[in-house]
């Protein structure tokens, strides 16, 4: 004789939903680590460009007025050129009737290729002290500026005085150039100048050791003799000016070619040149003066030794890490514009969407409550309530006695869909006398409902879940809109019923504000998506129709509801029938039930997306429903991270004050619709003393799992229905609140 009854001492056989289950969980690992490292690596994106503008750790002082007495003097009265080898100090100046010219801040995409042309055109070398986080971002420059026969150096990755920073982040800034400067043009660089330095005559005890540093490094510090002052764009004539030597000496010549508008210095180069050409000078580069000071009397100089003094080829790790900077920058260069872009759209829809949420729902709510409002003769004929039932031992018997105190007749079909826990018996164990349990093997929800929609003896159908208790009323308010012949679907008020944990709390704002508000304006544009599992009515010819609850997706309800749309039939809302549901009492179990709906909600757009092109009453889903579902479920959702992540990013990095009013500015609007979906719920208060809470932890959850959801859309992924455990906790209600 066969028995069900598990021997002792053995595992029973799982059933082909737990295998389905245990299969999809393992298939489904790699996918959520794949949306967390989408989520890690945005986050480095905007780090990286937030770094490259210096964002990430600018630091904007810069020391004056500080005392030189640790500068030996002969540093302080020495040239622009300064070696440290052995530790000791050796200043080079520039040979007389030489003009070493220099370039500080680039490169710039506006003004260093226009520098570029004027200087190919006259002939002239130059040295390009450049920021390595512009580098970074325009590497071309840089390759045509090292091509052309120009000498590099290096003025720090982010701009910032030394000085004022630690050893490590000296090392850094070094060493982040130079990676720059591997990627771009595939060399690095001997020669250095400080942000904001000028004649040696101002180095002081602070920066002195910086040089010192650098100079045992193998750097040569260069500073200037002679400083256009072009940054003050004082005017072409004033920039030539004081960018010109007095007599005849040589010097280091400070120009800019990045760093601000530069239409002054671009005027005034082409007639400095010209000038000093006139006065019999020539033009070199740093690495020309110090060969000019070590090569003999009369020995010839040529560009390629010039380059070669301060120029490294760069093989090796430094030359790929270097490429591979360049490469994530370019990624940088292209993402974040576009994220700021989607942000820019992310924000209007959000606002665009409670605005909408707001007043839709207050002209439903109006229109709904007035005192001559009537869906038309009322609707006393008995209904066929469906309960579709997989191991629900827990919560079967809340369930079907809060059936039992229908005000409206009604008969029960409980459709036990293959439980290996007793749920089935212990719905025949009640006794009671209009309800009818049907067994079936295992095959899922759809079909359960299927099978319990061919054996109801009634027009009506009310579908419901099997961990879900409805109040005394609710049947008979949600039947009545069938007096009108135009709706085939009626959307019940789904309540959480356990919501004194924290979990459930923040379910309990969403079902109210997230669901219930949406539905309201659904349901006036007539185009609502989903009519959800746990209470819905269905005239049974329209579920017949449109060809029963489908297999197709994981969510037949909302696969269900599109195909009536499609049909011609009206789905409204019921905002008074009620019904109390078991949320997921785990941030596992929540996870699993919000990627299910997610990913089913995708396969049922994508199911019926010809419904885009659907005519007349049939196509308004398509027309309206479709385009709002996409912005508002998914697109809005997929990119509302980016609001978190910028705001996270300007509270630490830009502007803590500013970026806490704006948070607490858009937490302010969703809370306040949030209170007027709680009013016209007639919900309590107190609960929205959780939002704060809920908006900084569980938002960003559903975040993740509608990232998770895309990826596996996306990879062709396939996820099988998981059963969610239940404690029973929800019993017949005995009001709201």
């Amino acid at each position: 004789m066969t028995t069900t009854t598990p021997h002792r001492g053995r595992r029973r056989a799982p059933t082909r939903m737990e295998r389905a289950a245990g299969r999809a969980a393992a298939l489904q690992r790699p996918r959520v680590v794949l949306a967390l490292l989408l989520l890690l690596a945005l986050v480095c994106v905007m780090l990286l460009d937030g770094y490259l503008r210096a964002e990430v750790g600018g630091d904007q002082r810069v020391r004056t007025g500080a005392s030189s007495s640790d500068v030996p003097d002969e540093v302080l009265d020495g040239g622009p050129i300064l070696t440290v080898r052995g530790g000791q100090a050796t200043t080079v100046s520039v040979p007389d009737k030489t003009i070493a010219l220099t370039f500080d801040d680039g490169p710039d995409p506006t003004w260093t290729p226009q520098v570029l042309a004027i200087l190919e055109k006259y002939d002239v070398p130059a040295t390009f002290f450049l920021v390595g986080s512009m580098v970074s971002r325009h590497p071309g420059i840089v390759a045509d500026m090292v091509d052309q026969g120009h000498e590099v150096g290096i003025h720090t990755f982010t701009h910032v005085d030394l000085s004022y920073q630690s050893d490590a982040r000296v090392r850094r800034e070094m060493e982040q150039t130079q990676l720059a400067l591997a990627g771009a043009a595939g060399i690095t660089t001997t020669l250095f100048r400080a942000p904001y330095s000028s004649q040696t005559g101002a180095i002081d005890n602070y920066s002195w050791p910086v040089y010192e540093r650098l100079g045992q490094d193998g750097y040569t510090s260069v500073f200037v003799d002679t400083d256009s002052d072009d940054w003050k764009r004082p005017g072409v004539t004033k920039i030539v000016q004081w960018a010109t030597p007095e007599k005849d000496e040589g010097a280091s010549v400070l120009f800019h070619d990045a760093g601000g508008e530069r239409s002054q210095t671009i005027a005034a180069l082409p007639r400095y040149i010209e000038k000093m050409r006139a006065k019999g000078y020539t033009f070199t580069t740093v690495s020309g003066v110090l060969e000019q000071q070590q090569a003999p009397a009369g020995a010839p100089q040529t560009q390629g030794s010039r380059l070669q003094a301060a120029h490294r080829e760069a093989t090796g790790t430094i030359l790929y890490e270097g490429k591979a900077l360049v490469a994530a920058v370019a990624v940088a260069e292209v993402a974040v514009p576009t994220l700021s872009v989607g942000l820019m759209v992310v924000g209007v829809a959000v606002l665009g969407r409670f605005g909408l949420m707001l007043v839709l729902a207050r002209r439903h709510h109006r229109l709904r409550n007035r005192r001559r409002f009537s869906w038309g003769p009322t609707v006393t004929r008995p209904v066929s309530v469906i309960v579709p039932a997989y191991n629900e031992k827990e919560c079967i018997a809340n369930t079907l006695d809060s059936l039992a105190r229908s005000t409206h007749p009604i008969e029960i079909i409980v459709v036990d869909d293959g439980s290996t826990d007793g749920t089935a018996e212990i719905a025949e164990s009640l006794g009671m006398p209009n309800v009818r349990v049907i067994r079936q093997a295992n095959a899922g929800k759809p079909a359960a409902l299927n099978h319990g929609v061919r054996s109801a003896r009634h027009d009506i159908v009310v579908m419901m879940d099997g961990d879900t208790v409805f109040e005394p009323d609710t049947v008979r308010q949600l039947v009545q809109p069938f007096s009108d012949p135009q709706v085939g679907a009626v959307a019940g008020n789904a309540k959480v019923g356990n919501r004194t944990t924290v979990i459930g709390a923040w379910q309990h704002i969403e079902y109210v504000m997230g669901f219930n508000l949406d539905r309201r304006m659904y349901d006036l544009l007539r185009c609502m998506p989903t009519i959800p599992g746990a209470i819905g009515a269905f005239r049974r010819e329209a579920v017949l129709q449109a060809g029963g609850m489908s297999e197709d997706t994981l969510a037949e309800d909302t696969d269900i509801t599109i195909a009536l749309h499609r049909a011609g039939w009206r789905v409204v809302y019921q905002e008074h029938a009620r019904a109390w549901t078991e949320a997921p009492g785990s941030l596992r179990q929540l996870w699993s039930q919000r990627y299910r709906w997610s990913y089913g909600t995708m396969q049922a757009l994508w199911k019926h997306r010809k419904s885009l092109t659907d005519k007349g009453p049939s196509g308004r889903f398509g027309r309206v429903g479709m385009p709002l579902v996409v912005l508002f479920q998914i697109v809005t959702p997929v990119f509302a991270p980016l609001i978190d992540v910028f705001t996270l990013y300007a509270m630490i990095f830009v502007d803590l004050r500013a970026s806490l009013l704006a948070w607490a500015a858009v937490l302010g609007v969703q809370l306040l619709c949030a209170a007027y979906a709680f009013r016209l719920d007639r919900e309590k208060y107190r609960y929205l003393l959780m939002m704060p809470l809920q908006q900084l932890a569980y938002r960003q959850m559903m975040y993740l799992v509608l990232i998770h959801s895309c990826v596996t859309a996306l990879t062709g992924g396939r996820l099988r229905w998981q059963k969610l455990k239940r404690t029973g906790e929800v019993g017949t209600p005995a009001g709201t609140g």
